[in-house]
Order: C-alpha cells, then sequence, then structure tokens
C-alpha cells in the first residue's frame, strides 16, 4: 500500500517530463520553419532547375517587400526625424503596392512565397527595434539605402537573365520605383549625417 503514492507519483513526473519535452520540440519545429524556406522547399518540388530561378527571384521580391513595410512602419512610429518618419510612409506605400504585384504575378505563375515574415524580416526588425533617436534614424537610412542598392542588383539581374516574359517585365517595370526610393533613402541618410554631426 505504501508504495502506491509513489508509483503514481513517479508514473506522474515521467509523463510530465514526456509532454514537457515534446511541447519543447514542437515549439523548436515552429520557430526553426522559416517560411522563406518552406516557400522554396515547395517551389522545387514544382520546378525544374530554369523555372526555379524565377521563383527564387519572386520569393527574394516578397521577402524585400515585406521587409520594406515592416520596416518603414516602424520609422512611422519610432523615427525622430520628420524626413525619416516620411521615407518610411513612402515605403510602407510603395513596397504595400509591390507586394501585392508580386503576389499576382506568383499566383499566375504557381510561384509559392513566404506566407508570413521570414526570419530575415524579424531579424532585420528585431535589430532596428532596440535603437532610439538619432541611432534609429540613422540605422533605418542605412538600412534603406544598402537594402535597395541589393534589390536593385537582383532586380537587375531578374530583368538581364529571367526565362520568363512576364517574370522579365515586372522586373524591369519594378527597377524605377526602387531607384527613386534609392535617391529618397540617400537624402534622407545625409540628413541623419547632418544632423549627427551637430
Amino acid at each position: 500500500m505504501k508504495t502506491q503514492p509513489f508509483k503514481f507519483l513517479s508514473r506522474g513526473i515521467f509523463l510530465l517530463a514526456v509532454v514537457t519535452s515534446l511541447l519543447s520540440c514542437s515549439k523548436q519545429a515552429k520557430k526553426e520553419e522559416d517560411t522563406k524556406a518552406v516557400a522554396e522547399e515547395h517551389n522545387e518540388a514544382k520546378f525544374d532547375k530554369a523555372d526555379e530561378k524565377d521563383a527564387a527571384f519572386l520569393v527574394t521580391a516578397a521577402e524585400i517587400n515585406q521587409e520594406e513595410i515592416r520596416l518603414g512602419q516602424l520609422a512611422q512610429q519610432n523615427g525622430r526625424l520628420a524626413d525619416v518618419k516620411e521615407l518610411g510612409k513612402a515605403m510602407e506605400a510603395g513596397h504595400t503596392k509591390a507586394l501585392k504585384a508580386v503576389k499576382e504575378l506568383a499566383a499566375k505563375k504557381t510561384i509559392s512565397l513566404p506566407t508570413a515574415a521570414t526570419e530575415n524580416v524579424q531579424d532585420a526588425y528585431k535589430k532596428l527595434i532596440s535603437k532610439h533617436g538619432n541611432d534609429f534614424d540613422k540605422a533605418y537610412c542605412d538600412k534603406m539605402v544598402d537594402g535597395h542598392k541589393k534589390a536593385i542588383q537582383e532586380f537587375e539581374s531578374a530583368e538581364m537573365d529571367s526565362k520568363d516574359i512576364d517574370i522579365k517585365a515586372w522586373a524591369s517595370s519594378m527597377l524605377p520605383a526602387l531607384r527613386s526610393h534609392l535617391d529618397h533613402a540617400m537624402i534622407c541618410q545625409a540628413k541623419c549625417a547632418k544632423m549627427a554631426s551637430k
């Protein structure tokens, strides 16, 4: 009789350990499932190498737009300079329109895109949200300049190398807006540098 409570207690502790372990594994699996990687896996299964390259470009384009929207919203909230807030608003508006366009194009081509913010987008947001005042403004403008330079390279490559006429045309049509965003970001970056030197 005396061993009964001990048996139940041992089983209870064992079951608790098993459940905790399973929940931990489940959370870890969900955390590690990057929406960009999931989209890329789906596209690898659907397309040959040439088409997969076009699919990878649209996945990257979607991720770029996600990031610019999210960081643009943050700039409107946390920016100190009016120019930074204005840049954030312009980025959110422009990239919301571009994200809608890339989703429509991807649907037409049966290309899978990230369904939520990718790990890269989340990381960029975490880095920026930790900054305040002039540090935030500078970091945001630097990020916009760097990000748009890289985006322009991606879109120029797609314009040149894409095998799909629609994707090639879309990449080409997006370049003027990206170059305009880069100019805007560089002006804002110069104003931030001027403020920092005062």
